[in-house]
């Protein structure tokens, strides 16, 4: 595929073997703001790979560098995921300025970007995250808008394996041994709901709560 070099002048070297993809929106109403803001000096956030509205792909970090992305997080104990992941960007206006849904063509080129990342780096499928997965307290992106099941579908990504309930566990514990972290059980929970049951998210489980975490320990 076609990727347009854009480079970023934020980013260290890797302490940790790449092992996982972590998605973004950008949070910016233009993407020119958003190249602006990766390219400051003064910013001090980076990403690997940032896809805008019509599908362009930019590589801003090379793959082998750690990028500034992911920020305080947390994924089945690793507290370093800037570390161990590359960052992919979507652009889109986010929650802070009248978030929308995230375009055909932008995400086919994220679908393209993924199975060849998935291949060059031997990254399991399962560990394609979203910001709000790794950041539970902090963020919110890609956001309820973005088709988590589309990209399951093409192989990539978490999705439950069944929704057949089984039993009724303690949702914390299993939320944990997803790789949430569960200092805080409802923003962890709300996490959750964003990426697997985005027509309820408030916090509170039901029934499709509990066969979602099972049918995704299950996968």
């Amino acid at each position: 595929m076609n990727i347009i070099q854009a480079p970023c002048p934020h980013f260290n070297e890797r302490a940790l073997p790449l092992d996982s993809i972590i998605l973004h929106y950008t949070d910016m109403p233009h993407m020119e703001e958003t190249l602006a803001c990766f390219a400051s000096p003064h910013s001090k956030v980076s990403c690997h790979y940032l896809i805008c509205e019509k599908g362009q792909v930019y590589q801003l970090v090379d793959d082998e560098k750690r990028a500034w992305h992911a920020g305080e997080s947390s994924w089945q104990g690793c507290t370093d995921l800037n570390s161990c992941s590359l960052g992919i960007e979507l652009a889109n206006p986010g929650h802070s300025h009248g978030y929308l849904p995230f375009p055909e063509i932008q995400i086919e080129s994220l679908i393209r970007l993924c199975h060849m990342l998935v291949k060059r780096w031997n990254i399991s499928p399962s560990r394609i995250l979203g910001h709000s997965d790794i950041a539970p307290r902090r963020k919110q992106d890609p956001g309820h808008l973005f088709p988590w099941e589309t990209l399951a579908k093409e192989g990539l990504g978490l999705w439950p394996n069944n929704k057949e309930l089984r039993s009724q566990r303690d949702l914390t514990e299993m939320l944990a041994g997803i790789g949430y972290e569960t200092i805080s059980p409802s923003h962890a929970l709300i996490a959750f709901q964003r990426h697997f049951q985005p027509h309820k998210i408030d916090g509170i489980p039901d029934e499709e709560t509990f066969r979602l975490v099972q049918g995704v320990l299950g996968a």
